[in-house]
């Protein structure tokens, strides 16, 4: 029999490896969908490429790449009534039920579908028996402690509550390790939440690699995380385990809302985290197309809001749905690496799939490369929503591109004060952001008659009163939207000179879908961002058309297309001179404060020093993440090196002195400058030519607007979606620009809508918290919180913070 095996294996030896340090071995799920060793036809990985495949997968991978041998994996679950007396703080519960999983595991050789059952190690080639070890080993690394775990028995909690961290007594963020019962805190966040790290250093001590968070433990189940795999595990026999150290799962309740951090002052956010959650009330779960929900991965809310909503829109459907074949067969050989496969298989699994799905492969997929949405942090679903719809505008090239629904033109108007002459420019966005006036707030009394015993309870050490919300009428935030606005540091072309400006913004064109940001969210004087509590009333149909943009009125008169002059540095030495004044600027300007208070933190003033300036003193918490990321190389502390001066060259001065056409184009070089100084390039490139190419001016221009260095915050390519509403200077994008048009695709029509969604935040900060958002189908509004779909009885439009409507069709 083994030399029969040894025969049938031999042709493919040349096409089986085995796995090396750095390898990923797609054991969980599918490829193209969500199949999982759990479904019914199993999964199929290859001995290869060790890419999973569900049954209906697999033939297109043997027929695209010619890999005849995979490892199939089946985990069989049976539900059993197991007579097990369990004994928690001297109470006896009696029976319980458990579930039993068997793995089975076989060789399969394609095409003829020939199984060898494993382990049949003996009888096998050498080369397959070591990979198939490596391969079970990997595949079935967790399930093995946690069918058969090691645990200590020393230990039981006579008390189930008042835990603390048993190296510094923390008594927040606490995590029990599974193995020997130890407690300790978890990892530190920047918003102040999390803990020292203790339950980390504890499994790199120790080698325990599964611990539970103890204040998300309920009657449903708890949060287990794997140090060894870095991300959360399913524990079948969680609650087993729990009773091994006195805690009953049936006795817990959650003191933390859906496994996220909330916040000390409990009153506001209590009521906030039920009404959006719609907590109290009976709702009933949906199934079926459409109604799919997605697993949380932790602290991954914000991806599964802003997925939902997309893949609710015909646009997003009609173009991965409905090429779902040729997407497929058309993939790259590891299609875990290609957009549009990923989001195909995640739309398919909305079709088709009953219970939540698992974003895994999609969130390591869209987050690449990215320093804070590839982490395993909160984070802001704005922010994320532009950089998908970056994504996707990056790789529908010579496609339907489903994000034209949500493109839209802005005109913006400026006039100079003085002459009363005007210039009017087009740029694309995608997004208004609404600001959130509070002097319009229609409880003003309320809120002064509480700030006012806010401060007197906090003077004399007392209670603080019960927080009033801010209810602000949606006329108010949209009445501040329009309304004319200062520019700084206003440059007349008809004066040749500074001079007061004005300007305005209308739509130019109305998108297809209208994304509305609320601004809720600012910055503490501590730097750390919060949220602002309020309510709008934000309406179910929205008439923007008296907005729309006019153009160049009867009567008018058009600033002239000039910019300042140049002003021409006498020598190199002279060149040098200026850029080592930009730098003392940048290093004495604003950013002090940041190093300051980075440095009162505890970090080394010179790697403070050199966080603000790689981030472009984009604030503290920019700075922050950056010390984070580098804290671990060796010159983290080291003096802060400038770059040095590169010549100019001609660019700079070719053009005739004096007034020049709007069209100059930046020379590289002094792009290259501003950028190396940690500036977006987009914003680098908008200064030099708000500034004639004049490096001095320019790193001016740039510290006089703040609201659009915030554009680059993601240091993506110049496709980047805009971030701000509308931006403090007149300017045109060609950022979204179809390379065989010579502008932008825009949907026009007209600018009555009607909400179908909207995403609603639950925390004190876009760092923390958690998202649900309301989607209306079939005229029923469905609440989606992570894995769980039901149908909602009231959905908290006052209280969300990104709302979606879509065009109503002209009657």
């Amino acid at each position: 029999m083994a030399a029969d095996l040894g025969e049938l294996l031999v042709p493919y030896m040349p096409t089986i490896r085995v796995p090396r340090t750095g390898d990923r071995v797609f054991k969980s799920e599918c490829a193209f969908s969500f199949e999982s060793p759990e479904s019914e036809g199993g999964l199929y990985v290859c001995m290869n490429t060790f890419l999973g495949f569900g049954r209906e997968h697999v033939e297109r991978h043997y027929r695209k790449t010619g890999q005849s041998v995979y490892m199939h994996l089946k985990r069989h679950v049976k539900e059993v009534s197991c007579p097990l007396l369990l004994l928690v703080c001297d109470f006896e519960l009696g029976l319980k039920k458990d579930y039993e999983y068997e793995d089975e595991a076989k060789l399969v050789i394609f095409p003829d579908h020939f199984e060898i059952p494993l382990p049949n190690i003996e009888e096998l080639p050498a080369l397959v028996s070591e990979l198939v070890l490596s391969g079970l080993c990997v595949c079935f690394l967790h399930a093995s402690f946690l069918k058969t775990p090691q645990q200590n028995t020393c230990l039981c909690f006579s008390v189930v509550s008042g835990w603390k961290c048993q190296k510094c007594e923390m008594r927040e963020n606490l995590w029990l390790n599974l193995t020997d019962g130890a407690v300790l805190c978890g990892k530190w966040f920047f918003d102040g939440s999390g803990g020292n790290g203790h339950a980390l250093e504890h499994y790199r001590e120790t080698n325990y690699p599964l611990a539970v968070k103890l204040d998300n433990i309920t009657p449903d189940g708890a949060d287990v995380y794997s140090f060894e795999e870095e991300e959360a595990v399913l524990d079948p026999h969680i609650s087993e385990h729990l009773a091994h150290f006195g805690i009953d799962m049936l006795q817990m309740q959650k003191n933390t809302e859906n496994g996220h951090h909330t916040d000390n002052n409990a009153r506001p956010r209590v009521s906030e985290w039920e009404v959006i959650q719609e907590s109290g009330m009976k709702l009933k779960a949906v199934y079926g197309s459409g109604f799919t929900g997605i697993k949380n991965l932790g602290n991954s809310c914000y991806l599964s809001t802003v997925m939902q909503v997309l893949f609710s829109i015909p646009d997003f459907q009609r173009m991965y749905v409905g090429n779902l074949q040729r997407i497929f067969d058309y993939s790259p050989l590891d299609p875990t690496q290609d957009f549009a496969t990923q989001i195909d298989a995640q739309m398919f699994s909305f079709q088709h799939q009953q219970k939540g799905v698992s974003p895994r492969m999609l969130k390591s997929l869209v987050s690449r490369g990215h320093p804070e949405f590839s982490s395993n942090r909160q984070q802001d679903a704005h922010e994320f929503l532009l950089h998908v719809v970056n994504l996707v505008e990056r790789n529908s090239a010579g496609l339907e591109n489903p994000s034209d629904v949500f493109r839209f033109l802005v005109e913006e108007r400026v006039q100079c004060c003085q002459t009363r002459r005007v210039r009017y420019t087009q740029r694309v966005d995608y997004c208004i952001q609404l600001p959130a006036p509070i002097e319009a707030a229609t409880n003003r009394e309320e809120l002064l008659a509480y700030e006012a015993k806010r401060k007197d309870a906090e003077e004399n050490m007392r209670a603080p009163p019960e927080p009033v919300r801010a209810r602000i009428p949606f006329t108010a935030c949209l009445q501040a939207f329009t309304e004319p606005e200062n520019v700084p540091d206003f440059w007349s072309s008809a004066l040749q000179a500074k001079s007061a400006g004005v300007k305005t913004s209308r739509f130019a064109s109305f998108p297809e879908y209208l994304i509305v940001q609320i601004k809720k969210f600012t910055f503490g004087v501590d730097w750390v961002p919060k949220k602002l509590d309020l309510a709008i009333d934000v309406p179910d149909f929205l008439d923007l058309n008296r907005l729309r943009a006019t153009g160049l009125q009867a009567g008018e008169e058009e600033l002239p297309d000039l910019m300042p002059p140049i002003v021409l540095p006498e020598d190199t030495r002279g060149i040098n001179r200026t850029f080592d004044n930009m730098l003392r600027q940048f290093l004495k300007s604003s950013c002090v404060q940041s190093v300051m208070q980075l440095a009162e933190m505890g970090f080394p003033l010179e790697a403070c020093r050199k966080a603000v300036y790689y981030t472009g003193n984009m604030g503290p918490e920019m700075a922050f993440n950056w010390i984070i990321a580098h804290m671990e190389e060796p010159d983290f502390a080291e003096p802060l090196t400038l770059p040095s001066m590169m010549d100019l060259g001609p660019s700079a001065s070719d053009g005739p002195m004096g007034a020049t056409p709007l069209a100059n184009s930046p020379p590289e070089e002094s792009v290259a400058i501003l950028t190396s100084m940690g500036f977006p390039r987009s914003h680098s490139i908008q200064a030099l030519k708000a500034t004639n190419n004049n490096l001095e001016r320019a790193l001016d221009w740039i510290f006089s607007h703040p609201e659009e260095e915030s554009d680059g915050l993601s240091d993506m390519a110049d496709t980047e979606p805009n971030d701000n509403t509308f931006s403090n200077t007149p300017s045109q994008s060609d950022s979204t620009m179809s390379p065989d048009m010579t502008g932008p695709r825009v949907k026009d029509g007209p600018g009555r809508y009607e909400l179908f969604a909207f995403i609603s935040h639950m925390g004190a900060s876009t760092m923390s918290g958690h998202y649900v958002c309301h989607i209306k189908k079939e005229g029923r509004w469905v609440i989606y919180n992570d894995h769980k779909v039901c149908l909602s009885e009231r959905p908290p439009k006052d209280l969300g913070y990104i709302y979606f409507y879509h065009r109503l069709c002209s009657s």
